[in-house]
């Protein structure tokens, strides 16, 4: 049922999803990941894409020659995203952090935008791993992690690069790059909230 919350993350998505998908997809995804291109793989490796929301960056990247599985476990969004971006290279999958259950293969990127905000801390501890086991020798892991305001309705924590990498190194992952990065959506720019973006690498064969 839509109108049922089944992880505490989605909280405050599904009754906006129309909304939220039109508003996210106005996103232009090169500039959103400009600072990243360099040390991401070439395709056709396979991406997973975390928390797919209207299926914006999933749709992109299988564009571009990539096998992607999207995960999304918000039905209305997952559902106008399957109905919007039509593309053979896109697997959609109802799961969630931490647990992502459903999930075996393994991938040469990992995308985690604007989710991390919504685990608190035991379930931030217990995703890391999880994330971590999905990435292919060598692979990469990109998460941007939102600062700021709490919208009415949602269910966010605050969390901080010094926590995520920590928890990234604990799971034999290394930091390669980070930087800050400014909001393009108006609402979030008038609200003072930015972004911090951090990449990861899995240990070589």
């Amino acid at each position: 049922m839509h109108g049922e919350t089944k992880v505490p993350g989605t909280q405050g998505y599904g009754e906006h999803a129309a909304t939220l998908s039109e508003r996210y997809d106005r996103v232009d995804v090169l500039a959103l990941y400009a600072e990243a291109w360099p040390y991401f793989p070439a395709p056709p490796a396979p991406v997973l894409d975390l928390g797919a929301g209207s299926g914006r960056d999933a749709a992109f990247f299988a564009q571009r020659g990539h096998p992607v599985t999207a995960v999304e476990p918000c039905a209305p969004l997952r559902e106008a995203a399957q109905a919007k971006h039509l593309h053979p290279g896109v697997d959609w999958l109802d799961s969630s952090l931490p647990a992502l259950e459903g999930l075996t293969a393994h991938y040469a990127l990992v995308l985690v935008a604007a989710v991390w905000m919504h685990l608190d801390l035991k379930e931030r501890q217990a995703a890391m791993p999880a994330v971590a086991a999905r990435l292919a020798p060598a692979g990469l892991l990109h998460i941007s992690l939102r600062h700021g305001p709490i919208p009415l309705g949602r269910r966010m924590f605050a969390v901080t690069t010094e926590e995520t990498v920590a928890l990234a190194e604990r799971c034999g992952l290394t930091p390669i790059a980070n930087w800050t990065q400014a909001p393009q959506q108006r609402g979030n720019q008038k609200a003072g909230v930015h972004f911090s973006t951090l990449l990861f690498r899995q240990a070589g064969p």
